[in-house]
């Protein structure tokens, strides 16, 4: 989970509760600090050092969400802090106010502007920025350790390693408008990055520099690299690289930058910019709008000014909330409780997503802020307003029944066909559920039409759920050196994406096993099928199949009551090839959920 270090002087400042740090800031003790943190999803992991003068002591606090990158820095956690702990005066709407947003339809007008050209569509297509300017002061050293920490986080975090978003800071002063963004041939621009002295070529960057050492994962497969320059063609940055040494290295004593962030996934660049925008107008900057122009479409068109609100509101019904809760509450007091979070809402009778075929019910709509975009679900809501009322508000109540504990019948099934598995010389293995898109689709020769896409993965390795066991014991064989035959099982959970569920998705618990060595074939394979299904008293039919991890001919699925339950056979040469395996396979699944029926 993310942590991170916050100015404790600064942190209090801005949670409008200054104090003495010996008794944490305004609140009474670290009891009570801790107490309130728990409306950030946070906990205290370490406290500051009290021999330090006040202005150096830094408190370490640990998140334990990862769906609000708004509070991984000193403003945004302070931020909920202050909001929350306004309690009973807090009023819907009436919390921290951003003006400076464009919204779908009332664009903001701005000054300035960036031109993105065709040529970084393929690579790294979108961009957003803002300008952020401090009135008669200057950016202090905690603020720039707080800026460049926010940066780190989201790009680390939020970004997947600066993969899908990285941020990038500049000072204004030097910069001709508009800037642009482009794409350019790596070893044809030639520039001084951060931190270096001399120049380099954008190839030569990803070879010799510590960063572009550490990042070359992202580009050096690309024949164009984006690049951001000024009116003037002077360099601001080789993004998501490094800065330039010239117009990227902002300092302490600076009062205005240029704050841009360049991805893959625009709702993504908006959110984060939209999180760091707040962040600085908590700090006292004064935030200016920047027109992004496109010269190809984007999901919000091809100019759109950012700071920019693109969040759709979400409704939850009353039902819903009490079921979750174990309260009835009404609208007012859910209302109450979401604005003590932060968010707008109003009492309205509606239908939830998912549920447009029936009759609306009263609930609450809430409005996420500009800084949030975790609503994905009703039960987001209820989340939120349990938070806002607060965890101890609620009465703790004995359980009205007395049960005893047991395992679930396809537990039981589960270890029943392992046991059978085993006893046919079978190895069990175990893995991970997630997995990526090259091991899960491309190598089984799939084309991943209904398999899960994870939206924020922390790396391309767990981008995806398996929508198949036999991926994770082919990844086995591809490394595996030892003698042949092998024979190989796991029993767990597969998912796969399903329009007629409600979360559309369906998960299912399925037995895989593949049989590696030269006396594999269809004959052994359908020999030990038949074994297993003997001893678990089950009949079963078997139909040709035309599963192309499979060989046509060589393959068939497993029907049982009249439903396709599973397939086995010999798996494809190309899918062997995939992997690196040079002696025959044969593979069967078999859905375990289906069998129980």
């Amino acid at each position: 989970m993310p942590k991170i270090e916050v100015n404790e002087q600064v942190f209090y400042t801005l949670a409008n509760r200054p104090g003495s740090s010996e008794t944490h800031g305004g609140w009474k003790n670290r009891d009570e600090f801790e107490e309130i943190l728990v409306c950030a999803k946070a906990e205290l992991d370490e406290d500051s050092d009290k021999s330090l003068p006040e202005s150096e002591r830094t408190l370490k606090i640990e998140l334990n969400d990862t769906n609000r990158p708004d509070l991984w820095g000193t403003a945004g956690c302070a931020r909920q802090l202050r909001i929350y702990a306004a309690g009973s005066t807090a009023k819907s709407g009436d919390k921290d106010k951003y003006t400076f947003f464009s919204r779908p339809g009332d664009m903001k007008k701005a000054t300035r502007k960036v031109k993105v050209q065709t040529s970084v569509k393929q690579v790294r297509p979108y961009m957003t920025g803002f300008v952020a300017r401090l009135n008669g002061k200057s950016i202090t050293d905690p603020m720039l350790r707080d800026m460049i920490q926010t940066q780190e986080k989201l790009a680390w975090n939020f970004g997947r390693k600066r993969r899908s978003m990285s941020m990038g800071i500049y000072r204004i002063s030097l910069i001709k408008w508009p800037i642009i963004y482009k794409g350019v041939d790596p070893d044809s621009v030639s520039f001084e990055p951060l931190a270096w002295d001399g120049q380099l070529t954008l190839r030569e960057i990803l070879k010799q520099h510590p960063k572009g050492k550490e990042f070359a994962f992202i580009q050096e497969h690309e024949p164009i690299h984006p690049l951001l320059t000024d009116a003037d063609g002077v360099i601001l940055s080789y993004p998501p690289i490094i800065n330039s040494n010239d117009l990227g290295a902002v300092q302490v004593g600076d009062s205005e930058v240029f704050v841009e962030m360049t991805g893959t996934d625009m709702p993504t660049l908006i959110l984060a910019t939209s999180i760091v925008a707040c962040d600085l107008a908590d700090n006292g900057f004064t935030i200016e709008p920047v027109e992004i122009e496109y010269e190809y479409d984007t999901p919000f068109g091809k100019n759109i000014v950012t700071p920019f609100y693109f969040q759709e509101p979400v409704f939850c019904s009353l039902a819903r909330i009490e079921r979750f809760l174990g309260e009835k509450l009404n609208a007012d007091e859910c209302v109450q409780a979401l604005a003590r979070m932060g968010v707008t809402a109003e009492k309205i009778e509606s239908k939830e997503r998912g549920q447009e075929n029936s009759s609306p019910v009263p609930g609450v709509r809430a409005y996420p802020p500009e800084y949030r975009n975790d609503f994905l679900h009703a039960a987001d809501v209820a989340e939120d307003v349990m938070i806002g009322r607060s965890l101890s508000s609620f009465k703790p109540q004995r359980p009205a029944d007395s049960t005893v504990g047991r395992l679930l019948p396809i537990t039981l099934f589960s270890r029943q066909i392992k046991e059978l598995l085993i006893g046919l010389g079978y190895q069990e293995m175990i893995y991970n559920y997630l997995g990526s898109r090259k091991n899960l689709v491309e190598n089984m020769r799939g084309k991943g039409e209904k398999i899960i896409r994870i939206f924020n993965p922390m790396t391309e390795n767990y981008e995806y759920v398996r929508d198949s066991i036999l991926a994770s014991l082919m990844l086995s064989e591809s490394i595996s050196g030892s003698v042949y035959p092998h024979k190989i099982f796991e029993v767990g959970k597969i998912a796969w994406l399903d329009d007629t569920q409600n979360y559309r998705s369906k998960t299912r618990q399925f037995a895989g096993f593949i049989h590696a060595g030269t006396d594999a074939n269809f004959n052994t394979a359908a020999a030990e099928l038949q074994a297993l299904f003997y001893y678990i008293s089950r009949e079963y039919e078997v139909q040709e199949s035309s599963d192309e991890r499979f060989i046509q001919g060589r393959a068939a699925s497993i029907i049982y009551n009249g439903k396709q339950i599973g397939v086995f056979g010999e798996l494809h040469p190309q899918v062997l090839e995939n992997w690196g395996v040079t002696v025959p396979c044969t593979a069967a699944e078999i859905d375990l959920d289906e069998l129980l029926i």
